[in-house]
């Protein structure tokens, strides 16, 4: 590798992040506002509208079934027409359903509207990350995934006091206030789809901001590091989808999705069990779980960078410590501390996330990283319908959510047994080939 070629691909790189990692985050930021904004009305809907908590759990779910079921075609379609057209599709789209929920009458109009936001979104976070395996070396991605994870959290920090505050608005106009909020949310959205039309390219050869040899030594670096792919999904379905290792990594982001959207999706109504009634103030304090996913996504690709380099090994550690939060929580009686420790889980179970993809993209390339990238999102988000739906189901037989939880626990657990098979399996790829396992 030579100095000239080295110093021209880091000069490309800081361009690509500064170019392409705002507008990449404020639409996966606007999708995680879309998704659980919801969690902010659960107890208005019941109130406003007769919604049970088992049918929000349902309804909160299913969202990700619809999402989960056009994952892999929704990327097919990716891979052809390009990230630009087809990620300005998206973003329109699930605005215009997500400012449709305000029409919500009933536990069906519910339901409809959020398998349609599910459908009108699927495939946008495979787009992200595939657009990444194009832009970025394997060395970076570690730390650009970090980076565009800022955004959920940044949503929950920012997304869920903004949408207590729309909630304030109730009785305006004659709407409820969470009608204010669904309808100027998703209203948002179509004007962030619209920027995204004008701003993203959808590869270097497309970016007016780079030149010709930033370009292609940006595609050139993107790809070390990958084993070959093949460039047609006919007669490579056991490649894209069924190597161990994307069966291990697709089962162990079911768990993760399982345990965030269980934990995320519920704790307002957990906050305003405990006596806060205020839309704005249980916003506020919700925002806690952003924070914590905030400092988990820097954190964990810092020490991956400046000090531990396995990061498989890091993923077997945030699963450990998750399981032990979220078990101090059904522990511990305080209820201050047990939000904390809410916080505390959220910081693991978000911040390896981006040890996980790296190790995911490392594995895929062309179209088998469009499809590939697809299915394992596709098996992860199942475990985000499962999560809210049992979650539900079991707070609304026992009524309370001890039973909950215990369930949300034993899924960590699993998924410490996941997480040492992926590092077992990932360590003896790199023995046996070093350049395939693509280390980044």
């Amino acid at each position: 590798m030579s100095t000239g070629l080295a110093t021209l691909h880091a000069v490309a790189t800081r361009k690509a992040m500064y170019r392409l990692l705002p507008i990449m985050g404020i639409a996966y930021f606007m999708s995680y506002v879309n998704r659980t904004n919801v969690a902010l009305a659960k107890t208005q809907l019941e109130a406003d509208v007769g919604i049970s908590a088992a049918a929000y759990g349902l309804g909160a779910g299913i969202f990700f079934l619809s999402y989960a079921l056009l994952e892999i075609p929704s990327n097919m379609v990716l891979h052809r027409i390009g990230a630009r057209a087809w990620i300005t599709r998206i973003a329109v789209t699930w605005g215009l359903v997500s400012a449709a929920m305000m029409f919500v009458q009933g536990e069906l109009s519910f339901y409809v509207l959020r398998f349609l936001l599910g459908a009108a979104e699927a495939g946008l976070y495979p787009a992200l990350m595939y657009m990444v395996t194009l832009w970025f070396a394997p060395k970076h991605r570690v730390t650009v995934v970090g980076l565009i994870y800022t955004a959920p959290a940044l949503a929950l920090i920012l997304g869920s006091p903004a949408g207590g505050a729309l909630m304030l608005l109730d009785g305006t106009a004659g709407l409820y206030g969470w009608q204010w909020m669904f309808m100027v949310e998703g209203l948002v959205t179509v004007l962030i789809g619209i920027l995204v039309w004008f701003t993203l390219p959808s590869r270097p050869q497309d970016a007016r901001w780079l030149s010709r040899a930033e370009a292609d030594e940006l595609s050139a670096r993107a790809g070390s590091g990958d084993q070959p792919s093949p460039g047609r999904l006919r007669g490579n379905l056991g490649y894209a989808f069924g190597r161990p290792v994307i069966l291990v990594l697709s089962g162990l982001y079911f768990l993760n999705q399982l345990i965030g959207a269980a934990v995320g999706f519920n704790v307002p109504s957990l906050i305003q069990a405990l006596g806060v009634d205020d839309p704005l103030q249980i916003g506020v304090i919700t925002a806690g779980l952003g924070v914590g996913a905030l400092a988990g996504v820097l954190f964990f690709p810092w020490l991956h960078r400046r000090h531990v380099h396995d990061d498989t090994g890091l993923i077997v550690l945030c699963a450990v410590l998750a399981t032990a939060t979220l078990g101090g929580y059904l522990a511990v009686a305080n209820p201050v501390l047990q939000i904390v420790l809410l916080y505390a889980t959220n910081f693991f179970v978000i911040g390896t996330l981006p040890l996980f993809w790296s190790v995911a993209m490392s594995r895929m390339s062309g179209l088998m990283a469009a499809v590939g990238l697809a299915f394992v999102n596709m098996i992860g988000l199942t475990g985000a319908f499962v999560g809210p739906a049992v979650f539900g189901l079991l707070e609304g037989s026992g009524g309370d959510s001890v039973a909950s939880f215990v369930f949300v626990l034993g899924a960590c657990v699993v998924g410490i047994a996941i997480s040492v098979l992926l590092a077992v399996m990932v360590r003896r790829e790199r023995g046996a080939t070093p350049q395939a396992a693509g280390r980044p």
